[in-house]
């Protein structure tokens, strides 16, 4: 029964990331799951010639991901934004071609709805052009709210950042010669990524940021988190 359920769970991570390339881009997330479903289905596979040390290691690894991931996603499953921001700020995600991604699209119908709570908030859509992008991100982005009815005139493009540090920090720049007076942001990402975002976000200068979480599809929910548990352990090592 072991080996069965071990070999089950290999297979579907490694579908799931084969099946995640039509819908993503290729990303170390995706490798990683790869990689993870390599394993699950070794130790399936082998569990019986397996040495017991290498199995004991294998199980607490095993749990140690999966309460890393669990811990992720609930934390970011509270929101502490208060709807009187002055911006908020949408974190850019991976686009296909120039169209915005399920993930990015909650993202930004999420935004959406928190202007109709807080209609005076500017949005900032962040986000650099990256591998397999035709355009920036932030362009994507700027184009999906213009077609649901938001004012250009509301909308602040940042488009060089390539990485969530470079999302808050050059938004800041944006910001700071935006207002001439302090203001308050929320950013807006899927929930995984709440957490590292709010940690990131204080390094740039947003001591008080609050945050808003979009769902994230659920075929996307562990390449996603996969990716993000090795991005957390990078900013707990390098600090970004």
């Amino acid at each position: 029964m072991k080996k069965v359920l071990l070999i089950g769970i290999g297979i579907v991570l490694l579908l799931n990331a084969t099946c995640m390339v039509a819908f993503s881009n290729l990303h170390i997330g995706l490798i990683a799951l790869l990689l993870l479903g390599g394993i699950f289905l070794f130790f399936g596979i082998c569990w019986n010639k397996v040495l017991k040390w290498l199995k004991i290691l294998f199980v607490i690894c095993a749990c140690l991901l999966l309460a890393f991931i669990s811990t992720l996603l609930l934390y970011g499953h509270f929101d502490n934004v208060s709807h009187n921001e002055d911006v908020v700020v949408v974190l850019g995600s991976g686009i296909r071609g120039e169209q915005v991604t399920a993930g990015l699209k909650n993202r930004l119908d999420t935004a959406i709805q928190y202007c109709e709570k807080n209609p005076s908030a500017v949005i900032v859509v962040s986000g650099g052009q990256g591998p397999q992008e035709d355009i920036t991100e932030a362009l994507a982005m700027e184009r999906y709210l213009l077609t649901q009815g938001i004012p250009q005139e509301k909308i602040i493009k940042e488009e060089q950042a390539t990485s969530t540090y470079e999302n808050f920090v050059y938004t800041k720049d944006l910001l700071d010669a935006y207002f001439d007076q302090p203001y308050t942001i929320a950013y807006i990402t899927n929930n995984y990524h709440i957490y590292r975002a709010g940690a990131i976000a204080k390094k740039a200068g947003f001591e008080d940021a609050t945050h808003c979480a979009a769902g994230t599809p659920w075929y996307s929910v562990i390449p996603s988190c996969v990716r993000e548990c090795i991005g957390v352990l990078k900013l707990w090592i390098f600090g970004t």
